[in-house]
């Protein structure tokens, strides 16, 4: 059994009722559960959320919502990888058998049906644990600086100072949208960033976080410009 998993929990700080606040006209969980519905390959497509009000909203646009997340996995300090392995709990315990887990984030309305498919083939076929997207930093890390005491600067690898950038490996980043992993790796507690993952490697335009209302705001404009240029489903 292939499981879609959507976490939202209904305490987000920065951007309160970040889950289900309206963005480019309904609220972001739905671009999720419709990315893994039209993905097609899940056999049940769910929220993990300890909030009524999230659960409804979820329920209204496809998902399911079989259970509320107990409190110690809705805490400021739970991980993704406990609200994880807590569904694949709940499956055990009600006699289902997951095979693979994909943890789709409410709040990723970029996330794109092709890209689930695509990730799962490339899992399937390396062998790997896990798969998730990533993308490149749009400079190279190794000359990144940093604000010293004083407020003037430092590098954070002066050894750096006269490297070309064209002679810099190449650095990515976790693009913030889904994680597909076997539920077994999941259980384990297999490490997520290691030589266990493979990526799926998406172009920056694509992808943006959202923690901030500066990001929803950048993220709405962004998600404009895209539906326009038909880059992405609405």
């Amino acid at each position: 059994m292939k499981l879609a998993l959507i976490p939202a929990r209904g305490g987000s700080k920065r951007i309160p009722r970040k889950n289900i606040k309206p963005f480019a006209g309904k609220p972001i969980i739905a671009y999720a559960i419709a990315a893994a519905q039209q993905a097609g390959c899940f056999d049940e497509v769910i929220v993990s959320t300890d909030d009524d009000e999230i659960a409804d909203v979820a329920v209204k646009y496809g998902a399911t919502a079989p259970f509320r997340r107990p409190p110690e996995v809705s805490n400021d300090t739970a991980t993704t990888a406990a609200v994880i392995r807590h569904a694949i709990e709940w499956y055990a315990k009600v006699g289902a058998d997951l095979s693979h887990v994909c943890c789709i984030y409410a709040a990723a309305p970029f996330v794109q049906a092709a890209d689930i498919l695509a990730a799962y083939d490339l899992l399937t076929a390396s062998g790997a644990d896990y798969c998730f997207p990533v993308t490149p930093f749009p400079s190279p890390i190794q000359r990144a600086l940093k604000r010293r005491s004083d407020g003037r600067l430092k590098m954070f690898y002066p050894e750096h100072l006269n490297t070309r950038s064209q002679d810099l490996p190449e650095a990515f980043h976790d693009a913030g949208q889904f994680y597909w992993g076997r539920a077994e790796a999941f259980q384990r507690g297999a490490s997520l960033f290691g030589p266990t993952a493979i990526p799926l490697i998406l172009p920056r335009w694509r992808v943006q976080d959202i923690d901030t209302p500066d990001d929803w705001a950048r993220a709405e404009l962004m998600y404009e410009a895209l539906i326009k240029r038909g880059e992405v489903q609405s």
